[in-house]
C-alpha cells in the first residue's frame, strides 16, 4: 500500500470529541493505514488487518484504561 491518496480516511466521532484523533482508512491490502489527523501528511503507521481487529476489540471490551 505505497500510494494513499486516493484514500478515504475515517476518523472516530469519539477522538474528534476528544481531540486525540487518529484517522484510520479501511480496504486495502491486509494492512490498515493508520494517521494522525492532526498532521494529514505526516507519517502513516500500518498495521495487519488481523492486529488492528484485535486492538478494537480489546477497546471494545474496556482492555485499556480511561
Amino acid at each position: 500500500m505505497d500510494d494513499l491518496r486516493g484514500a478515504a480516511w475515517h476518523k472516530s466521532s469519539y477522538s474528534a470529541q476528544q481531540g486525540q484523533c487518529v484517522e484510520v482508512a479501511l480496504g486495502g491490502l491486509g494492512q490498515v493505514p493508520v494517521r494522525d489527523s492532526k498532521d494529514p501528511h505526516g507519517p502513516v503507521l500500518l498495521f495487519p488487518v488481523a492486529a488492528w481487529e484485535a486492538f478494537v476489540m480489546a477497546v471494545r471490551e474496556g482492555d485499556f484504561p480511561a
